[in-house]
């Protein structure tokens, strides 16, 4: 850490430069430069810069987008590549834009507040000049968090002042209703799904119908539908051990499936054992086929897109209320849940990591417990 000597003087002191060299986190080569007058004055600086070095994170300096780019570099490997991308694009959205230029040693509660404030009056649709959702507000909250605490992890922070100034709230919005078909409702759809691939006989109408019947029977996400080749079947049991994610570059990505305990081997009902086979016979007409066609697709999964339309012209012609395609899960869930099939297996059969996960989201379908609690209850006499 050297100190040179330069021209000029003030109040009869000689001019100084002190020159800190240093190797940052990420093994780059940093300096600071300072300029004292005297030389006692100079070894001072040096002296206190030193213990500076020492005692404060040599990150203090790096930006908030500095750190996302590293976090992203360490988090590449270990997660799904879908999983990925939606983190990168809500944390580009969201908080690069309005944070990226600040450093880490400048993120205050003010800050930290004053972002939570850009978000509330950010317009998400010009048109109608409605604002952000409540829900995209908090996942953005949620992968900042994520960074912050990677940060903190690898020493480049001390504490997640975000955690401080909380999470977005509000009193207006009531938690948003789970929507699903009922078995009835679904009875309608199937039958028009059904009548449709029978008028225009074509293999891609029939895996439309099949892909539907799959979600509701089995409650299975739609990347794992995708994935599924006629291998998977055994018998009466189908095993969900891959799943497809759609819309990323370079095409579709086969990936293990969310989670390890999204891994796991479901025994199929026998109205969706028939539709499947059914369906087998339809493409063994095909020369080319083979055990490895995916069973909605063959050589190729439906398209995403494909499928929406699908579904909301299906729903249409039953004179049904439009659900998201993940809704078909939800409905596979309220069946079950309405007849009373045990927590724990309904959230085996969605590859939920765990219980919790399945009770915080589908508490509120088991209407008949309170009933039977106190038909219990009231034979106490």
């Amino acid at each position: 850490m050297p100190i040179y000597k330069m021209n000029g003087s003030k109040n009869g002191k000689q001019k100084y430069r002190v020159r800190v060299n240093y190797i940052d986190n990420f093994g780059k080569s940093r300096q600071i430069d300072r300029v004292a007058y005297g030389n006692s004055e100079a070894k001072d600086l040096e002296r206190r810069l030193q213990y500076e070095l020492k005692e404060q994170l040599p990150t203090a300096r790096m930006t908030v987008h500095e750190l996302y780019e590293e976090y992203i570099k360490a988090l590449a490997p270990e997660i799904r590549e879908s999983t990925l991308e939606k983190s990168k694009t809500i944390l580009k959205c969201h908080v690069l834009d309005k944070l990226g230029d600040t450093a880490l040693d400048k993120l205050t509660a003010p800050v930290i507040q004053n972002w939570k404030n850009q978000m509330e009056e950010t317009i998400a649709n010009p048109k109608t000049g409605e604002k952000l959702k409540l829900r995209t507000k908090q996942n953005a909250y949620s992968a900042f968090r994520a960074l912050l605490n990677w940060g903190i992890k690898m020493d480049y922070l001390s504490q997640n002042i975000l955690c401080k100034v909380g999470n977005f709230k509000s009193s207006d919005i009531i938690k948003e209703e789970i929507s699903y078909y009922t078995s009835k409702e679904y009875k309608s759809f199937a039958k028009v799904a059904r009548s449709q691939a029978k008028k225009e006989n074509t293999l891609t109408d029939w895996d439309f119908y099949v892909f539907f019947s799959i979600a509701f029977y089995t409650g299975l996400r739609k990347g794992e539908i995708h994935a599924l080749k006629w291998t998977d079947i055994d018998g009466e049991y189908i095993s969900i051990t891959r799943s497809i994610t759609q819309k990323l570059k370079g095409g579709d990505r086969e990936t293990p499936p969310k989670n390890k305990s999204s891994i796991r081997t479901l025994q199929l009902p026998k109205p969706l054992i028939k539709i499947l086979s059914e369906h087998k016979e339809r493409y063994k007409q095909l020369r080319t086929f083979t055990e490895e066609f995916r069973i909605c697709g063959g050589t190729r999964p439906l398209r995403d897109t494909s499928i929406e339309n699908a579904n909301i012209k299906f729903a249409k012609l039953a004179g049904l209320k439009k659900i998201r395609i993940h809704d078909f899960r939800h409905s596979h869930v309220s069946l079950l849940a309405n007849e009373g099939i045990n927590i724990q297996e309904i959230a085996r059969r969605l590859g939920h990591a765990n219980i919790e996960m399945t009770w915080n989201t589908y508490s509120h379908l088991y209407p008949r417990e309170e009933e039977r609690a106190v038909k219990i209850l009231n034979k106490i006499v």
